[in-house]
């Protein structure tokens, strides 16, 4: 056979084409198989996506949950000193109505006393509004 005989073109022309089909058909598998496995990639980066959210609204919320607390902490313990400093006016002037009382000033001791009376009734008007309202 001549190489150049027209039998033997169309056999290899044949031959070629049969390749190429089975080399795109191949590509075809591949691509198909590489598009499914970033679609599962993408579906777990997705569910991962929402845990993570899932998780900032939940530190979010214990955050806001610990600045809460923290502010009614900062209140009670203003109201703690509060009552500290009057504790400590109530004992400076019973401290000092003893030693009026010692030193034998009765006058003294009497207006020292009516503070404290007064001091003392404040605070217990003041208590009872609160517990009313």
């Amino acid at each position: 056979m001549a190489p150049f005989s027209l039998s033997s073109h169309l056999r290899a022309s044949a031959l070629g084409r049969k390749r190429f089909k089975s080399k795109g058909r191949r590509r075809t598998k591949d691509m198909e198989e590489s598009f499914k496995r970033l679609k599962s990639e993408m579906e777990e980066i997705s569910e991962e996506q929402k845990d993570i959210r899932e998780g900032q609204r939940q530190v979010k919320e214990k955050f806001e949950s610990i600045e809460t607390e923290c502010e009614e902490l900062k209140r009670e313990t203003r109201l703690i000193i509060q009552q500290s400093a009057r504790i400590q006016i109530k004992l400076a002037l019973m401290f000092r109505i003893l030693k009026a009382r010692e030193a034998g000033d009765l006058n003294t001791a009497a207006n020292l006393t009516d503070m404290l009376r007064a001091i003392v009734g404040k605070e217990e008007e003041k208590a009872s509004r609160e517990s009313n309202v």
